[in-house]
């Protein structure tokens, strides 16, 4: 079973801002779960003049309740307990092109619920022509905004694996009239269970992204009023916020 997710919406900033404070969001206010980033891989192609990056963040976050409570106990073992995950992000930024795409994927509990995140950031048309002509520019103080599309989608694949087991088993008792029956209705179940699992994980996505937007506007704000000197000294009153003068891991 697959579910699908879309929105869109404006930054009142301009794009050059909008992408520096992408890889600069966290931590922040709303983003109090976020426990560490890491960059894996970047480098530009002098080619395509195109910045790739992928990083890996560390969040304190388990399974919604709502999900647990439709597992049969001990089915995700300890993982369940640790209350962190691990999310693997990839972007693509063109400056001169005036776009960013992004990916991001959750490496945890793919098996219950695997969760696809795209958003693409485009500066509008009117400001690549104002570009153009010279007659703009990236600072953060100038008018401007950044279109953002975000598609999510949500797959769970729980209990595909009993079914394919069961099926692939051979008939012991062919005069059993009533196998057929047990196997549509176990796939009936299987399916309702996966709908239901895609359904709550939508929810709380919606619900992220808003903490997101919120998030990002935070540090937009700190760059029109401080440059990267205030974004940097607001992250280290968020981490301190957050987590104390030791940051998210404590001293023993």
């Amino acid at each position: 079973m697959v579910k699908f997710y879309e929105s869109s919406f404006n930054y009142e900033y301009p794009f050059p801002a909008v992408t520096l404070a992408y890889f600069l969001r966290y931590p922040n206010p709303y983003a109090k779960h976020v426990l560490s980033t890491d960059v894996i891989d970047r480098h530009f192609d002098t080619n395509s003049q195109r910045l790739y990056t992928t990083r890996l963040h560390l969040k304190r976050s388990k399974l919604p309740p709502a999900v647990l409570k439709l597992l049969p106990k001990g089915i995700l073992g300890s993982s369940s307990d640790t209350g962190q995950s691990y999310i693997l992000e990839k972007s693509v930024v063109d400056v001169r092109e005036g776009w960013m795409t992004t990916e991001t994927k959750n490496l945890e509990w793919t098996g219950v619920l695997s969760v696809i995140e795209k958003q693409s950031y485009r500066r509008p048309f009117q400001d690549k022509e104002l570009g153009r002509l010279g007659g703009g520019s990236s600072g953060i103080g100038n008018l401007g905004t950044t279109e953002v599309t975000t598609s999510a989608t949500f797959v769970s694949r729980f209990g595909q694996g009993g079914l394919r087991a069961a099926r692939r088993k051979p008939e012991t008792d062919s005069t059993d009239e009533n196998s057929p029956r047990k196997g549509f209705l176990s796939s009936w179940s299987t399916s309702s269970l996966q709908r239901t699992i895609e359904a709550i994980g939508m929810r709380r996505t919606r619900e992220a992204l808003l903490k997101s937007k919120d998030g990002m506007n935070v540090v937009l704000g700190r760059l029109r009023s401080g440059g990267l000197v205030e974004v940097l000294e607001g992250m280290r009153r968020d981490r301190e916020a957050m987590y104390g003068s030791d940051g998210p891991w404590k001293r023993t």
